[in-house]
């Protein structure tokens, strides 16, 4: 009897420590999770940085490059005497008519390098330079597939859904759009979509909206654009000819998504595009507007 005791006290003393290693276990992955999620925020945080700096260079450069070659270009101004000819009141007289002559001449010349300086048909300015390289085109946005998985009124307003939407993330997030007057829930309700993921987190009449769902619009109504046929959550929306690397978070003060919209269209048949060239999920197809054609985006 003692020995089966001793057998029973022996197994609870096992169960236990068993218990304690996976609690152990779980902690431990909870805080590698953390930890994972805040090395990938450094990262993205010291890419944005090397990216600003090496963006910072690149306009110096320009800069001094156009500089350089405004100064190089510039004429000779000033005339030099030639000491050896003799001071006379006669030279001097007859050499009145060309001295203004001259002046004038240096005049011209004067006008003539700063229209050459300033004007954009014949050299362009640093300024205008600049301006080219920071416009910004459809590559900055972080367009994603997203599955839609519950749909709620707005507590505060009814013309507001209240969305929560898996991305692929860990976790969903939070969206609020502006679909309750256009689309019923039972629609949008594990529906896939297309979203905006790199806009700065808002609230929106109290509720913290974390992306924006990406609509096609016309005079009548507002839907979301469908993605094709095989897209996941997470899957990203990419544009031909466009390869630049999206920005980790959209800088409001920048308005870059208001700077694009116009260029964002769908066209006869509904194909949601940027100046023609399609949302695309590669491999898997475009994104369209199911109902609405020849209308804009938002």
């Amino acid at each position: 009897m003692m020995e089966f005791f001793t057998q029973q006290v022996q197994l609870l003393k096992e169960k236990a420590m068993l218990q304690a290693s996976v609690r152990e276990e779980k902690k431990l992955l909870v805080e590698n999770g953390k930890l994972k999620k805040d090395i990938d925020e450094l990262k993205g945080k010291l890419q944005d940085i090397r990216r600003k700096k090496s963006m910072k260079l690149h306009q110096e450069r320009v800069l001094t490059a156009s500089i350089t070659e405004i100064k190089a270009t510039a004429p000779e101004d000033s005339l030099q005497p030639d000491p050896s000819q003799p001071s006379t009141a006669p030279t001097a007289q007859r050499s009145t008519p060309h001295t203004h002559s001259e002046g004038r001449r240096r005049r011209d010349r004067r006008g003539a390098r700063v229209d050459y300086a300033v004007c954009p048909a014949d050299r362009p300015s640093a300024v205008s330079i600049l301006e080219r390289d920071h416009r910004p085109d459809v590559s900055r946005l972080d367009l994603r597939i997203g599955r839609i998985l519950t749909v709620r009124k707005h507590p505060d307003s009814e013309s507001l859904y209240v969305q929560e939407v898996d991305l692929g993330e860990p976790s969903p997030r939070t969206v609020v759009s502006g679909l309750a007057n256009h689309v019923a829930p039972e629609q949008l309700q594990d529906s896939l979509a297309v979203l905006l993921c790199n806009v700065k987190p808002v609230k929106v009449r109290g509720v913290q909206s974390h992306a924006r769902l990406v609509c096609a619009v016309n005079q009548d109504k507002m839907e979301p654009l469908d993605p094709p046929t095989g897209a996941q959550p997470g899957d990203r929306v990419t544009f031909q000819n466009y390869p630049g690397e999206a920005e980790r978070e959209l800088n409001p003060k920048r308005r870059i998504w208001e700077r694009l919209l116009p260029d964002l269209r769908t066209d006869a048949k509904g194909v949601a595009n940027y100046k023609g060239v399609g949302f695309e999920v590669r491999g898997k197809g475009l994104c369209r507007a199911a109902t609405i054609s020849n209308g804009g985006i938002k």
